[in-house]
Order: structure tokens, then sequence, then C-alpha cells
């Protein structure tokens, strides 16, 4: 694992701009290295700035889209094409307007599909996914919330203690919707590189301690770290509570 190295930007679009130029590198040189990439898709307001300065950059066409894996790192538990779905808003934000595979975007399962309202046969469908991947993931993003979790893995809750599975049903999470689907810290911590997003005033304290030696139980955004790469993606406001030699990195 990998100790997180700071980026702070001016505000919130040049982060997702330059944040944006750096995933069409990293998605370049892994399909340059290895033939495709792999990337986890975040939702939230950063994680959907992101995507769409994506889909906005002029290099967006340097990507071969029908080279790379697309995975979520956590999905509200609702019917298919609901809004609050991470996959919905990602569709409107990036993927409607890039020619990627359908068949290679793996997205998790909707409380109306095969599964029904059983998160935990959904979670355990998507491990099962998950597991016919070859490769580690290039690139997880992920989104940082106020209270300092990452995916939907939320502090004191147990799917942040799980060490074994890759996917878990996540229920009364402290946001609606309370149920969900999330990737574990183990599956995110298998990752190439692992980027954590925040952007905004409300999210100083939790950059802060996703920088400290905090336990992941009451920080999860603390215990996620890259095998090659972590970063800690920020604009000014949420690098307020930074220290400032931290800040200055």
């Amino acid at each position: 694992m990998t100790a997180p190295r700071l980026l702070v930007h001016r505000d919130q679009r040049l982060m997702a701009e330059a944040t944006a130029a750096r995933l069409i590198t990293v998605v370049q040189d892994a399909q340059a290295t290895r033939g495709s990439a792999s990337v986890v898709l975040t939702g939230g307001r950063n994680g959907n700035g992101l995507l769409a300065a994506l889909a906005a950059a002029p290099a967006r066409d340097a990507v071969d889209w029908s080279r790379i894996d697309l995975w979520w790192g956590d999905e509200r538990f609702l019917p298919s094409g609901d809004p609050e779905r991470n996959h919905t808003q990602a569709a409107g934000a990036l993927l409607d307007a890039v020619p990627v595979e359908p068949g290679r975007v793996h997205v998790m399962p909707a409380s109306d599909g095969p599964y029904g309202e059983d998160a935990e046969a959904a979670a355990e469908a998507y491990a099962a996914e998950l597991a016919g991947a070859t490769d580690p993931f290039d690139v997880v993003l992920l989104g940082v919330g106020p209270d300092g979790h990452v995916a939907s893995l939320f502090p004191g809750l147990p799917g942040v203690r799980e060490a074994d599975a890759t996917v878990v049903a996540v229920r009364e999470a402290p946001k609606p919707p309370p149920t969900r689907l999330s990737l574990t810290l183990p599956a995110i911590n298998a990752a190439r590189q692992v980027w954590l997003l925040a952007a905004g005033a409300d999210k100083a304290k939790a950059a802060a301690a996703a920088l400290s030696a905090t336990a992941p139980e009451a920080t999860p955004a603390a215990g996620v770290r890259g095998t090659d790469r972590t970063l800690l993606l920020v604009d000014q406001a949420a690098a307020a509570e930074l220290p400032p030699a931290a800040a200055a990195g």
C-alpha cells in the first residue's frame, strides 16, 4: 500500500478538469501496456463532475473506449434507470457520449433485477462478476463524504470491517437510500491506483482525516490505498484543515 500524495487545485472545476486529463493519460498508458484498462467509477457531485469534465475533454477521443472496463465502487439499490442510481448519472454525464462497449460496462444489480430486493444476493452476483476480471483495477475513483465515507462504506457500519468479501450489501446507511451495494476495502486496496476526490468546505475535515492514521472504521477514507499510487485530489476549500506542510505539497 502506498502513502497518499496530495494534489490541491484552485477550485472544483479545475480539479475535475485536471483529474480528467490525468485519467485519460493513465488509461492510455494501461491500454498501451496491457491492451485494455479497468476503471472503477464513483458517483456524487465530485464523481459526476469528473465524468462531465472527461466527456468535455478535447483528449477524450485519445482513449480507445472499446478497450476499457468500467466498474462501480458502489450503487444505490434502486430500480434500473432511477435518477439516483450512480449508473444513471454516469450515463448522462459520460457514457452516452462515448463509444464504450456495453458488455464492458459492469453495472451493479438494481432492485428490480433478477435478484429482486435481495441485496445480499445482488452483492454476491457482482462479486462473482468481479472474480472473472483477470487484472487488478488500474484506477479506483472514490468520492470522500463529509463523514469520511468512501463508496458506501460508512463509519461504524459492518461493511467497513469486511475482510474477505469483495462486495457487500449495505443496510441502514446514514444517507438515503438506506440499502446499497459497495466494494469493500480489500477489493479497493487491490487496485493499482486509488484516487480520493474531495471538493468543497464540507469535505475539509474528511480530507484531513484521510491523510491521518485514523482507524478505517472511524474514517473509511483513511483505510484506502492503491498498490502503486494513492492520490488525494482536493480543491482549496477542502484543503482548509490540512497541515500547512501537507497543503503545500
